[in-house]
């Protein structure tokens, strides 16, 4: 056999070689630029440990994927299994290459998947730690019942310093982002780290200088301020002022939230509070006992807490609403003045029946 000939059967044998390894790998490479078929975004729910097949049918229906071969070729070179997928919240952008599919959803050292994204939490209005668990719920992974139960233990409020009375004063009301997959001990986690962020040291200062012992003085009467006027915020400091005057003259509080919490759900859509109703014995009747209920009635705004902190420097100590719909108040700085004022809105009273 000649030199050239022999020359040619090796050129061929190593290009025959080359080929082998080359062209696989230059089929995953094709298949890894392979684009989503979605037009639009589309959101991807990861609820629960999946498999790449699984991931690859759940994009496929949701009309992400044409080819789920090639996805999960890719997936099967990538080496990513059940356990590097990451749970949460997944925005799909058209034509997005199967690599940047499937490394967005692979576990990073920070425990969210490198696409994941975060969520709009958001929850005002609560009266209680249970109903913020279940306006949180609707926007993250966690259970409602279960972080309700994380929230009633013992070890939970000590491990942040709080009585049982005192715990929602560390939950400030806000939007808040955070990773959909994210559980009930985390969640508590970082309202604890709001918690302290809101508790600035002007806060802290401002709280001494009104004569308050801890933030959880001042989110209590910031719940009493609160369910008295949650409508018109500035009566907000105006009705703190008279308060903390009452508080720093030894007066009872005298607030109707605050024997109205006493009943609980009893007196939902009461619309009338009588005297009979205040008879209610409970430490959170201020009517009853003196000085700030042990915790708060409601979960309070935070501007409702500034409002606290930066009360209106006044001689108020009553308080009636006024005999209109504006829902605001007359303010009195002695009860002959606001015994004028409640005949005058009891007579507006009658005109209504």
């Amino acid at each position: 056999m000649s030199k050239k000939r022999i020359l040619i059967i090796s050129v061929a044998a190593v290009l025959l070689i080359v080929g082998m390894i080359a062209l696989p790998k230059i089929g995953l490479f094709l298949k890894s630029r392979k684009e989503s078929v979605n037009e639009q975004q589309v959101t991807i729910l990861i609820k629960e440990k999946t498999t790449v097949s699984q991931l690859a049918s759940d994009l496929k229906e949701a009309g992400v994927l044409d080819d789920v071969a090639a996805f999960q070729d890719v997936a099967e070179y990538k080496g990513l299994d059940e356990s590097k997928i990451a749970l949460g919240k997944y925005i799909i952008d058209p034509k997005t290459q199967y690599r940047n599919l499937l490394n967005g959803f692979t576990l990073n050292e920070a425990g969210n998947g490198n696409a994941e994204v975060e969520v709009d939490v958001t929850f005002n209005n609560c009266r209680d730690l249970q109903q913020i668990a279940g306006k949180v719920s609707k926007s993250v992974m966690l259970d409602s019942a279960a972080l309700v139960k994380l929230l009633s233990k013992q070890e939970t409020m000590n491990k942040y310093g709080f009585s049982p009375e005192q715990f929602p004063a560390m939950f400030i009301p806000n939007t808040y982002k955070l990773y959909y997959d994210t559980d009930e001990a985390a969640f508590v986690e970082r309202m604890a780290s709001e918690f302290k962020k809101f508790w600035t040291a002007d806060r802290m200062m401002k709280l001494q200088k009104i004569g308050l012992k801890s933030p959880s003085e001042a989110v209590t009467l910031a719940s009493v301020v609160y369910s008295e006027q949650s409508v018109i915020a500035d009566e907000w400091p105006v009705i703190s002022g008279l308060y903390l005057n009452r508080i720093e003259q030894g007066i009872l509080l005298q607030s109707d939230p605050t024997f109205k919490f006493c009943w609980g759900d009893e007196l939902n859509g009461v619309q009338r509070l009588l005297y009979v109703h205040r008879d209610r014995d409970c430490p959170y009747n201020t009517y009853l006992y003196k000085g700030l209920p042990p915790g708060p009635i409601c979960v309070p705004p935070a501007d409702v807490v500034d409002a606290v902190l930066n009360p209106t420097k006044h001689e108020y100590i009553f308080m009636m609403a006024k005999p209109d719909f504006s829902k605001r108040h007359d303010f009195a700085k002695d009860y002959a003045m606001h015994q004028r004022y409640a005949k005058i809105y009891q007579k507006w009273l009658t005109t209504l029946n």
